[in-house]
């Protein structure tokens, strides 16, 4: 029986646990999912909460913002691509391989994150985070499939 291929993604936002959309990686029928460890970027990048839907988005700018903190998962191909879904990649998302360090003991780890890119600068004036956690100053707020251009909304500014 031929193994299955695993991937290392790294989460800073609402697929965390205790999140709105954890539910996508603790659902079997997504696909396979691990736990592996938290974890934290090894470069800063800016990681900001934006639009009226309370979108964590981390921005493609590295060297500005923080070091973010996260979790590592391990999943299988059909998860990933649920995945893709969720973070509209290549529309809204891109994803790269970056090292996420672990500890002194487990050193850093590769592992794909998504990443806004071509952001409207505005989002470099938001309060730029270490963490993510959905709260009641800013409650996450799942928008209608398929209704809604994030990106556009990135665009006009939040209402």
């Amino acid at each position: 029986m031929a193994q299955r291929a695993l991937r290392r993604v790294f989460v800073y936002g609402t697929l965390k646990r205790g999140e709105p959309n954890h539910h996508l990686l603790a659902e079997a029928d997504n696909g396979y999912a691990k736990f592996i460890c938290k974890g934290s970027t090894n470069r800063r990048f800016p990681l900001v909460v934006a639009t009226r839907y309370n979108i964590p988005f981390l921005l493609d700018k590295p060297g500005t913002g923080s070091y973010v903190t996260g979790e590592i998962y391990e999943v299988d191909d059909p998860l990933f691509e649920q995945l893709d879904v969720l973070e509209d990649y290549r529309k809204l998302y891109d994803r790269q391989v970056e090292d996420i360090n672990v500890g002194i003991e487990g050193g850093n780890v590769p592992c794909w994150l998504y990443l806004l890119r071509n952001c409207p600068d505005r989002l470099l004036k938001l309060p730029m985070l270490t963490e993510y956690r959905n709260s009641l100053e800013q409650p996450y707020s799942r928008r209608p499939p398929g209704k809604v251009n994030i990106f556009e909304e990135l665009l006009k500014g939040d209402e």
